[in-house]
C-alpha cells in the first residue's frame, strides 16, 4: 500500500522508499559518520594486521574503503584506522575541529586510492563520504571541550600502550614467514625498536619484514605526532568563577538565597557561570568527561530562571556537552523539565531540621541524648561561632585540622561543598568545634581541637552542611555531639533551620524496609544495602534520621535515559570518587582514609561509630 504525503509531487512513492532515497535525517548525520568511521577503522586496522584477511573477500570491500592506500596497504591501513577510531567519537559529538580532520584526510584518501589502486570506486566512496560531510557542515559546529597539556602525557602513555599490544599482534601475525622461533623477549624488542623506526631481532622471508617494518613505524609515528599536537595545540582551560561573577552571585544570594539550601555552594570557585540576560539568575556549573553538570536550583528570581537556563542549554548545545543537573529541588525540577523538555528523577532526599521543633527529650531521641551526655561526661566541650569571630589563630588551627584530616589526596564535593573555610567573604559561615584537653599532657599541633563541623549560609535564616572532620584519635560519637551542640546554639544566632545530610534513595530504603513492601521494592532495597558497604548510603539514611528531619526530595535532572549512566560517572568524577587524573608522586600520603562518602553527606566514620549510632 502506497501512502502520499503532503507536499510530495512524486505520487503513491511508499514512505519507507522515500526516507531512503532522501537520504539520512540531518540530525542523524554526525551519529552516522561517527559510525561509518568506527566501522571502517576496525576494517583498516585488520586488513593491515591480518594477512589472511587481507587475501579473503572481506579485504576486497575494504580495498575500497576510505584508508586503504596501495602497496603500503598495510602500514597505512593501520595509521588511517587508528586516526578514523580517534575522530569517530568527535564527529559523534558533532565537533568542529573532528569535522575539519575528516574533510582533510578523505580527499587525501581519495587521491591515494586513484594513485596508489587505481580504484575509482575507492576514490568515489571517499568522495561521496566528504560531500556528505560538506552537505552537512552545520551539523559540526560544536566547540572544543576544557583541555590542558596533561592530555599529551596521557595520549603517550594510552598511545604508547595500545601501540605495543597491537605491534605484537602484527609481529605474530606471520607464522610461516618467521625465521626461527623467537620468544616473547624477542618479539616485545622487535616492536620497541620498529615503534622508533629500527630493525629488531625478529627476521622474516619474503618481503614481510618491509610490511611489518612499515607498520610499527606507522604506529610509532602515530604515536609521537599526536602526542606533540596535543602538547602543542592552544589550551581551553575549563570555566572557572572570577571575582566580578564572585561578586554578582553574592549579590543575588543576598536577595534570594533563603530559597535554596544548596545556594552558597554555587560560589565554588572551579565552577563556570551562565547569567540570564536580565542578570537577574545563573545557573553555575563545571563540565566533566563531556557532560555539563549543574547543582542545585538556579540562582536568583525564579522569574529570571527560564533566561538562565536557556543560557545553559545553549552553552551544552555549542560544545555538544550533555546537559545534566544534579541535586535540584521540586520547584526547580518542575522548571528545567518545563523549559528544556529534559525528564526528572527522585535521586534522594535532604535532611532540614527546623530548630524551633528540635529538642533531645523524649524516647525517639534517645540514643543521640545518651551518646551526647556520655560524650560530654568524658570531658569535651563544644563552641559554636560565626566564622568571623574566631581569631586568626584559631582559624589557622582549624583550616590545618581540616586538611590533615581530611584522609584523601584530594577535596571531595561538588554540588554540597564549598571546598574552603574561613574565607573572607564567607564571615556568615558558621563552625562547630568540639575540645577536649589530653589527659597524657602531650600537645598536639591543633591544640585542644577535636572534630569540626562547617555549615555555609542559608539566606539569613538557616545554615547548610558543608563539612565534618575530626580527629582519628577522638571518642566516637562527634557528629552527633557536634550536630546537637550547632541546632541548640542556632537561636542564638539566629537559625531557623539546618540542612544536614543527603540521603540517596532514602525513600526506597525506607519504604523497602515496612511490612507489605513488594518484590521488586525489597530487592531494590537489599541491593543499596549491599553497595552501603561501600558509600553507606543506609547507614547516612540511619544516621539522618536521628534527628527527626523533615525530608526534601531532591532530583537529577536529565536529556534521555541512556545518559543516565554517563552523566552518573561524571558526578562521581566531580564528587573526588573517581579520579581519572595522573598520579601525583610526591603528594603526601594520608595515614587514614576517610570514608567514600558525597561531600554534604556525612556519615559516622568508624564501624565503632556505627554501632554506637
Amino acid at each position: 500500500m502506497s501512502v502520499t504525503v503532503d507536499g510530495d509531487k512524486s505520487g503513491l512513492v511508499p514512505i519507507r522508499v522515500r526516507r531512503i532515497l532522501r537520504g539520512p535525517r540531518p540530525e542523524k548525520v554526525p551519529s552516522l559518520v561517527g559510525t561509518a568511521c568506527t566501522f571502517i577503522g576496525l576494517i583498516d586496522i585488520a586488513a593491515g594486521v591480518f594477512p589472511r584477511f587481507r587475501a579473503s573477500r572481506m579485504h576486497a570491500i575494504a580495498e575500497v574503503l576510505p584508508g586503504t592506500l596501495g602497496p603500503l596497504s598495510a602500514a597505512l591501513s593501520l595509521s588511517v584506522g587508528v586516526l578514523l577510531l580517534l575522530l569517530a567519537h568527535g564527529l559523534k559529538r558533532h565537533k568542529r575541529r573532528a569535522w575539519r580532520a575528516a574533510v582533510v584526510l578523505l580527499p587525501l584518501g581519495a587521491v591515494a586510492q586513484f594513485v596508489w589502486r587505481h580504484s575509482v570506486l575507492g576514490a568515489l566512496l571517499s568522495l561521496a563520504l566528504l560531500a556528505l560531510l560538506v552537505r552537512h557542515r552545520s551539523q559540526f559546529a560544536a566547540l572544543p571541550d576544557p583541555r590542558s597539556r596533561w592530555k599529551a602525557l596521557a595520549n603517550f602513555v594510552l598511545m604508547g600502550a595500545g601501540s605495543i599490544v597491537l605491534g605484537l599482534v602484527i609481529v605474530s601475525a606471520h607464522p610461516r614467514r618467521v625465521v626461527g622461533d623467537p620468544s616473547l623477549t624477542d618479539r616485545l624488542e622487535h616492536v620497541l625498536y620498529g615503534l622508533f623506526g629500527f630493525e629488531g631481532p625478529v627476521g622474516y622471508t619474503r618481503g614481510v619484514d618491509w610490511t611489518v617494518g612499515y607498520s610499527l613505524g606507522a604506529l610509532g609515528m602515530l604515536t609521537a605526532l599526536t602526542t606533540i599536537y596535543l602538547a602543542f595545540r592552544p589550551e581551553h582551560p575549563a570555566a572557572r568563577l572570577t571575582e566580578d561573577d564572585e561578586t554578582r552571585l553574592r549579590a543575588l544570594l543576598a536577595k534570594h538565597g533563603g530559597r535554596d539550601s544548596l545556594g552558597h555552594f554555587a560560589l565554588r570557585r572551579d565552577k563556570g557561570v551562565v547569567f540570564s540576560p536580565s542578570g537577574k539568575a545563573a545557573v553555575c556549573y563545571r563540565v566533566v568527561s563531556g557532560v555539563m553538570l549543574a547543582s542545585g536550583d538556579p540562582i536568583g528570581d525564579v522569574e529570571a530562571w527560564p533566561g538562565a537556563i536557556e543560557r545553559f542549554m545553549d552553552e551544552a548545545k555549542a560544545h555538544s556537552w550533555t546537559p545534566a543537573v544534579m541535586g535540584c529541588s521540586e520547584t526547580g525540577g518542575e522548571v528545567w523539565t518545563r523549559e528544556t523538555g529534559l525528564d526528572a528523577l527522585e535521586l534522594g532526599d535532604e535532611a532540614v531540621v527546623d530548630v524551633a521543633d528540635f529538642s533531645l527529650s523524649g524516647r525517639a531521641m534517645r540514643n543521640v541524648r545518651q551518646m551526647v551526655k556520655r560524650i560530654e561526661r568524658g570531658g569535651y566541650t563544644t563552641k559554636v561561632r560565626r566564622v568571623r569571630d574566631l581569631s586568626d589563630g584559631e582559624l589557622a588551627r582549624v583550616r590545618r585540622a581540616a586538611a590533615d584530616w581530611r584522609g584523601t589526596d584530594t577535596e571531595r564535593g561538588f554540588s554540597m561543598a564549598l571546598g574552603r573555610i574561613g574565607d573572607p567573604g564567607d564571615g556568615d559561615a558558621v563552625i562547630a568545634t568540639a575540645h577536649k584537653t589530653d589527659e597524657d599532657g602531650t600537645t598536639s599541633p591543633y591544640g585542644d581541637l577535636k572534630a569540626i563541623i562547617h555549615f555555609v549560609p542559608w539566606g539569613t535564616d538557616g545554615m547548610s552542611l558543608e563539612l565534618m572532620r575530626r580527629d582519628r584519635s577522638a571518642d566516637p560519637g562527634m557528629n552527633e555531639l557536634l550536630i546537637v551542640a550547632a541546632l541548640q546554639e542556632s537561636p542564638r544566632l539566629g537559625i531557623e533551620r539546618v540542612s544536614l545530610n543527603f540521603a540517596m534513595f532514602r525513600a526506597a530504603l525506607a519504604r523497602g524496609e515496612k511490612i507489605g513492601a513488594g518484590p521488586v521494592l525489597r530487592l531494590w532495597r537489599g541491593l543499596l544495602v549491599f553497595l552501603s558497604r561501600w558509600f553507606q548510603i543506609e547507614s547516612l539514611y540511619k544516621f539522618n534520621a536521628k534527628f527527626r528531619p523533615r525530608w526534601e526530595p531532591r532530583f537529577v535532572v536529565y536529556r534521555k535515559s541512556r545518559d543516565l549512566p554517563r552523566i552518573g560517572f561524571a558526578a562521581m568524577q566531580a564528587e573526588g570518587f573517581v579520579n581519572l587524573e595522573l598520579p601525583r608522586p610526591f603528594a603526601r600520603r594520608r595515614a587514614a582514609a576517610e570514608p567514600r562518602v558525597c561531600a554534604h553527606i556525612v556519615a559516622p566514620q568508624t564501624d565503632r561509630e556505627v554501632r554506637a549510632a
